[in-house]
């Protein structure tokens, strides 16, 4: 169905309010990082296929209107403009946006911007301060540079896969596409650091963010800890080896809580709060190596325990306590949080066709200059008129005709 235009955003403000983003990104690590960008103030330009644009408009469980609910949210602050890339003329209108913006994103498989003259050495030339992000599954060198590479496969490649879900069990998958937003938060971070450079050389540069080593960035201490020592980690469900007490137990009526209580300090206020002063001193459990040997024996312990209480009960014992807990959040449990509602954790933003639309807000919270959700996810090739008349001088004649050849929609 047809997208009607939004309601007016306000101005930008944030950080970043100063710098314009060329984001030539599809589904969600290229995504992800303009919308990192956009939420902290930076004008990002997101250049769509006039066919039908990125896939994330339709990517979703339920599509309510028959849109993608994902697509206000990794869409937010965006301006959309259709550019048939393509087309000569298509190339042309890019290189004037990219030779007045200050950051490009881009997630094709290496090499498919040269075929367009659009690669970085091209891009360079024609603007010095441009840093280009590029994010592709394996990097832009190497033997597999060549390789088309989704989330999933940096997944495996980066060791996540292979420790995740049940030991009994094939590798498991986190709930979320983690690999993607891994990568567009280290190709943010790789953005931001090549800004601060740019002030002391003039000179922009590449970021090159690989799927498979953001994830791998994240893998703690894997493969230090084989090399030195030959252990190799595997699957262990809910726990991680060696770390106890740190699980998930059952409550009386059916329901779970998260304790963590594996430093030392904490055990003993745990123990305290089961009314067991004993387990602080028991040889099996007096200390953290004592406790790890011990792990699946005092697990066992605290789940007989907590399973004869509610999920209320048991956190507001552990608070008073001082012991780390938690309930298994879903959605309407954030939604009725008082601390997200204290730290405006979800705001409300206007859609033209879903209303007031619910949504996690920016993060992290900067003390001076904050980012902020200014509107949700544009309709398709919303904005593509005002930006090429502004930035690349096309009068309306022109406009005119390259719809009508297609290179625009």
């Amino acid at each position: 169905m047809a997208e009607p235009k939004p309601v007016p955003a306000p101005p930008a403000q944030g950080p970043l309010a100063d710098l314009t983003v060329v984001e030539m990104g599809t589904l969600i690590a290229g995504p992800f990082c303009g919308q990192i960008l956009g939420d902290f103030g930076a004008e990002v330009i997101k250049i769509e296929d006039p066919k039908g644009g990125d896939p994330m408009r339709q990517w979703g469980r339920t599509l309510p209107q028959g849109l993608s609910p994902w697509w206000p949210v990794i869409a937010r602050n965006k301006k959309s403009v259709t550019l048939d890339l393509r087309s000569a003329e298509g190339q042309d209108l890019a290189r004037a946006l990219i030779a007045r913006a200050d950051v490009l994103i881009e997630n094709f498989r290496p090499g498919a911007l040269e075929k367009w003259g659009l690669g970085w050495e091209a891009l360079s030339a024609l603007n010095p301060r441009l840093i280009m992000a590029r994010i592709s599954g394996f990097g832009q060198t190497g033997p597999y540079s060549g390789r088309a590479g989704f989330g999933l496969i940096g997944e495996a490649m980066g060791g996540l896969r292979h420790v995740t879900g049940e030991p009994d069990r094939p590798p498991s998958r986190a709930g979320v596409s983690i690999g993607d937003s891994l990568t567009g938060m280290h190709a943010a971070m790789g953005v931001m650091m090549a800004v601060h450079a740019r002030e002391r050389t003039g000179r922009g540069q590449l970021v090159d963010a690989a799927l498979y080593e953001s994830v791998f960035a994240v893998m703690e201490n894997l493969v230090t800890e084989y090399d030195l020592t030959g252990y190799m980690r595997e699957r262990s469900g809910s726990i991680l080896p060696g770390l106890a007490p740190s699980n998930v137990y059952p409550c009386a009526e059916g329901q779970m809580i998260l304790i963590g209580a594996n430093g030392d300090r904490v055990f003993s206020r745990l123990a305290d709060a089961m009314g067991r002063p004993q387990l602080k001193t028991d040889p099996r459990y007096a200390d953290h190596p004592s406790r790890g040997a011990n792990q699946a024996e005092l697990d066992q312990l605290i789940a007989d325990w907590t399973r004869t209480r509610t999920l209320d009960d048991l956190l507001a014992l552990m608070e008073t306590h001082g012991v780390p807990a938690s309930r298994v959040y879903r959605a309407p449990e954030m939604l009725a949080d008082p601390q997200f509602a204290a730290r405006q954790a979800i705001i409300e933003t206007d859609h033209p066709v879903f209303g007031r639309v619910k949504m996690q807000n920016v993060f992290p919270k900067l003390g001076s200059t904050p980012g902020a959700v200014r509107w949700a996810g544009p309709a398709l090739g919303e904005h593509t008129d005002e930006v090429l008349a502004e930035r690349a001088g096309c009068p309306p004649e022109r406009l005119q005709a390259l719809r009508a050849q297609g290179v625009i929609g």
